[in-house]
């Protein structure tokens, strides 16, 4: 597929995922008795589709999930003006937030109902300067390992051209939650 293909691909991605969530409840945090008995992957399924209010976070850094699966999670954001550093490219915590959301959901798809998790530790490494001229970028989150008391998983930041812009590691606490 050539860049010019995927990017138009990428866009009908998000123009659908803004249309899935554009009669839902919208940003926030969902109510307590919302989440009741959803395993983690049905609660993503449901953010993703537009049923439960997605973060906050994803309005203010304008980005949005794209594709949610058991152990795997795909973000897409646009970089702007408003995410530069002093030195004109878009500031690592920005990379860092888009990669942790990857990251954390792609572990959240792995939870039965009644688990959560925490991020414990988190490791980016930022290979390549990003600026308003990458139109957009993708996040995308795997689990290496899902236990009881620890998981681990892996993302990369492409741009539709394929360049790698970075790549995350996560370490998760999981917990009882109920």
């Amino acid at each position: 597929m050539t860049k010019d293909n995927r990017i138009d691909a990428w866009l009908a991605d998000e123009a659908a995922a803004i249309e899935r969530t554009a009669n839902g409840p919208g940003p926030g945090v969902a109510r307590p008795e919302q989440v009741a008995g959803l395993s983690g992957l049905d609660l993503m399924q449901a953010l993703r589709d537009g049923r439960l209010p997605y973060a906050t976070i994803s309005k203010t850094l304008d980005f949005r999930l794209i594709e949610i699966d058991r152990g795997r999670a795909v973000f897409q954001g646009r970089p702007g003006g408003g995410h530069l550093n002093p030195m004109g490219s878009v500031h690592g915590g920005w990379f860092a937030t888009l990669l942790d959301s990857a990251l954390g959901c792609s572990v959240h798809t792995m939870r039965p109902a009644g688990r959560g998790y925490t991020t414990a530790e988190l490791g980016v490494n930022m290979v390549r300067a990003l600026t308003p001229k990458v139109a957009r970028v993708r996040a995308e989150g795997r689990v290496i390992h899902c236990g009881r008391q620890l998981a681990t998983a892996e993302a990369r930041l492409v741009g539709p051209d394929g360049t790698l812009y970075a790549h995350a590691t996560t370490t998760c606490l999981v917990f009882e939650t109920a």
